[in-house]
């Protein structure tokens, strides 16, 4: 359920995209704020959520997260302006970075048999393709016969659901031994996702040359500098560099940027160029997009077995062909173009975007000792959520200033680099399950499993606590 809130509020919010500019009088910069200030929160976030949940007990801090999401959901739709609506989505993506890596550490924590694992994130994953399914259908629905406001609205009372469900259905968990928090490595993410955002965003309308946006790209590159200099020094990172020895998650985490910035910057761009371009009512854009919404739907569950049978290397190597195939079909998009080559592009496309989620979720947390599932699977996320930004962020700067009329000629500059992403993701996809690739995968799990706490027993309020029992 937190996944289908979350899901469903980006395909919601990219179709509701047109009707909050001319309600409001936002930018095109205003709009991609409206997205990448949630996804900006969110990404920055997803780590020391993840560490916090192991620390404090995943359910309680599940809950919080529902709690704030469901909150500020509220107050998004009671905005009066972009300003007071990017405030809110940021309080509505600091509860949306308790859910997901927590989440996510639940699952691995419940099933701990690899191919049953692999099962539970195809289902996992299979719900993200339900809620791109509903989002833009649904979305279209509310800001066609109601507002754009009521888009916030259903989320409402479907995170007082996940609250009580999950109360009354999931047990509290905790990691054997608690991590020390980090503020040093989180303030340094803040700044290297923020400043190279900003940049990209403000890049167009400030001059790529400005001293303003140079600083900025200069800043996010001694943030990552700085980062990998603090974690690496630290005993309990905030982001464990060491995990990217590991030749699989690094590339899972590369895969992931690049195929959650395909995602994120299709939904921008066609968003803008179906409603904007094209003159299509929202329920009428939510409409087409739908097929590719089935397709992730279909292919989600599919991928998980794939893993659980034949590893995740497949899986990658269909996901970004299929990808890049699609996109560089839409390099030759028109104000004419046929919807039913429009509707070509989106299936291949949910394709692509429906087999690349399992084999990410499922090398994050695989090979990792159960006391670190929750940092592992939050590296994952924050991977996602940075590509959603900067998808966004990339794509509106290709097409910032362009008139409605021109916008199809415009955008074959960003669907190309929209495609080279999707061929990147196959390519990086092959290379990183090789052979030398996971022999560097055991490695870091034995030097990660030696330290690693020994078996855990029930504590005085009854909680279970991870062991290391399964790291054999």
């Amino acid at each position: 359920m937190s996944l289908l809130i979350v899901g469903t509020d980006v395909t919601i919010v990219n179709v509701a995209l047109p009707a909050i500019r001319q309600d409001l009088h936002a930018s095109l910069s205003g709009l991609q704020w409206s997205v990448d200030a949630y996804t900006l929160v969110l990404g920055s976030l997803l780590m020391a959520s993840g560490s916090t949940a192991d620390r404090f007990g995943r359910r309680r801090v599940f809950q919080t997260g529902l709690a704030l999401f469901t909150l500020g959901s509220l107050l998004c739709s009671l905005s009066t302006s972009v300003t007071a609506l990017i405030i809110f989505r940021c309080l509505q993506a600091l509860g949306g970075s308790m859910l997901n890596p927590v989440a996510l550490s639940i699952v691995s924590n419940t099933f701990t048999e690899r191919r049953a694992r692999a099962r539970a994130m195809g289902v996992w994953g299979a719900v993200f393709g339900i809620s791109l399914a509903l989002g833009p259908v649904l979305g279209g629905l509310l800001v066609t016969t109601v507002s754009w406001r009521a888009i916030f609205w259903i989320n409402v009372p479907i995170g007082i659901a996940a609250i009580v469900l999950t109360q009354l259905f999931v047990p509290e968990s905790k990691a054997a031994t608690a991590r020390r928090f980090d503020p040093w490595g989180q303030l340094l993410i803040i700044v290297m996702l923020s400043t190279l955002t900003y940049g990209v965003i403000e890049g167009p309308s400030d001059g790529w040359g400005s001293p303003v946006i140079a600083g900025m790209f200069t800043a996010a590159a001694a943030a990552a500098v700085a980062l990998v200099l603090v974690e690496s020094r630290r005993e309990q990172p905030l982001l464990e560099i060491r995990f990217f020895r590991s030749a699989p998650f690094s590339g899972a985490s590369l895969i992931a940027v690049l195929a959650f910035g395909v995602l994120a910057g299709f939904l921008f761009l066609n968003t803008l160029y179906l409603q904007e371009g094209r003159g299509y009512s929202a329920l009428h854009a939510g409409l087409l997009t739908l097929p590719m919404a089935a397709m992730i739907f279909v292919f989600a569950p599919i991928s998980g077995r794939l893993v659980a049978s034949r590893g995740p290397r497949l899986p990658l190597v269909l996901a970004g062909l299929a990808s890049a195939v699609s996109l560089t079909l839409l390099t030759r998009l028109s104000d004419t173009t046929s919807l039913p080559y429009l509707l070509a592009c989106y299936v291949i496309l949910g394709l692509g975007c429906g087999m690349v989620n399992a084999p990410i979720a499922n090398t994050a947390v695989s090979g990792m000792p159960n006391s670190q599932a929750g940092v592992a699977a939050s590296v994952a996320s924050a991977s996602r959520q940075t590509g959603n930004a900067l998808g966004v962020a990339i794509t509106g700067s290709i097409v910032a200033g362009v008139p409605a009329a021109g916008l199809a000629s415009a955008s074959h500059a960003a669907w190309a680099v929209l495609a080279a992403c999707g061929l990147a993701v196959a390519v990086v996809g092959y290379a990183s399950t090789s052979r030398r690739a996971l022999g560097t995968a055991r490695r870091v799990r034995e030097m990660l499993a030696d330290e690693a706490p020994g078996p855990a027993i029930p504590d005085r309020e009854g909680l279970v606590h991870d062991t290391a029992a399964e790291r054999s």
